[in-house]
């Protein structure tokens, strides 16, 4: 077979007919178009903070929610950042804890210590979820803790449901209070065979993301009752993310919000089925073994400098990119990301099996 094109990274590599795995599509400016294709050109814009157009989408998620009021915010990193804070001052304790990979402590720059001069808490270990017992053993006073659901940096685990509400109420009896890093909220909710408002019924305060399972440009709502969310403004100004105008981005994620939301179980169905097909190949496997989610790992027992090279050839021959982004775990493994959108059931059958066929065979011939 001509490996002419290995010189080339896997996105570089390009085909007439092209067949993604994971995702929407493409993250441009078609994006915004196709949210405001249908807007009233005189709908009047946002004012920093007021205005139709934000406070309709901002009462549209509290109910959503099941919290009495929320705020749009421009960023996720913004707003949990402020969530905390907020709860640290309340109890006047600047500790919290979270798990070892959250999001704060690892793609923040120390943000919550440096700006805000909180101490994290890192509970559990790196590779496991947060259990009840390790709130429990915490030592010493803590103002919050945050669980994220799902747990993405180690495949997009997720909590039994009744687990969950043990910490939830053990918190509440020590009066803790309980953040939800809930970026990918809407995408759990089929596997817990819940409401978005019975799971948020659990915590105190409740980040979600717009632009990673919903698709839309960028854009966070924080939810919780009036006193929280009234603090929350005050630091959004304190921040600089008090524009003059959001509506971009509140037009956006209105739009794909609701495009997407009833899509979720579709979204997981065919994870399920995707990480099937991964599972059934030699040296490949999926973390967790079953997605909980739309997101999950893949693990394979060849380095990624071996690995791309089948990879291409793969897409090559069937138009099928299985993944793009490789991360080495070490010298002779290494795993990727992949998160079901639309485009998922684009892909035709046969070629999704041929590409998995030829996965299959390329990797034994490697072990």
């Amino acid at each position: 077979m001509d490996n002419t094109n290995n010189k080339k990274s896997l996105s570089e590599v390009s085909i007439e007919t092209a067949y993604e795995l994971g995702g929407h599509g493409k993250r441009n400016v078609q994006i915004l178009i196709e949210a405001l294709k249908d807007i009233d050109g005189n709908l009047g814009s946002d004012m920093y903070g007021k205005g139709k157009v934000i406070e309709d989408f901002q009462d549209q998620m509290a109910q959503h929610l099941g919290k009495e009021t929320a705020v749009f915010f421009s960023s996720g990193t913004m707003a949990q950042q402020i969530a905390l804070r907020i709860w640290s001052d309340q109890k006047e304790v600047k500790r919290v804890a979270y798990h070892p990979l959250c999001h704060l402590e690892i793609h923040e720059q120390d943000g919550l210590k440096e700006i805000h001069h909180i101490e994290p808490i890192l509970l559990g270990e790196k590779n496991r979820l947060i259990r009840l017992e390790d709130v429990q053993n915490i030592k010493g006073d803590i103002a919050c803790l945050l669980l994220e659901l799902p747990q993405r940096e180690i495949g997009g685990q997720l909590p039994d449901y009744a687990e969950l509400e043990a910490i939830s109420s053990y918190c509440r009896e020590q009066g803790i209070k309980l953040h939800l890093d809930g970026a990918r909220l809407f995408e759990v909710l089929p596997y817990y065979q819940k409401t978005a408002d019975e799971v948020c019924a659990l915590f105190d305060s409740v980040y979600v993301s717009f632009y990673k399972g919903i698709g839309g440009i960028a854009g966070a709502i924080l939810a919780g009752d009036k006193d929280f969310t009234s603090q929350s403004k005050i630091w959004k100004r304190r921040y600089g993310g008090d524009l003059i105008s959001l509506y971009p981005y509140v037009i956006s994620s209105d739009y794909y919000f609701q495009k997407r939301v009833n899509k979720m179980a579709q979204y997981y169905e065919e994870a399920k089925e995707l990480a099937g097909l991964f599972n059934q190949c030699h040296g490949v496997t999926t973390m967790p073994a079953e997605p909980v989610s739309n997101m999950f790992h893949v693990h394979f027992d060849v380095s990624a400098e071996q690995l791309e090279p089948i990879l291409k050839r793969i897409y090559e021959t069937t138009g099928v990119r299985l993944t793009q982004h490789l991360r080495n775990i070490n010298e002779t493994s290494c795993y990727s990301e992949l998160a079901i959108g639309d485009l998922y059931s684009e892909v035709p059958k046969d070629k999704l099996k041929a590409a998995f066929q030829q996965l299959d065979e390329e990797i034994r011939l490697l072990l």
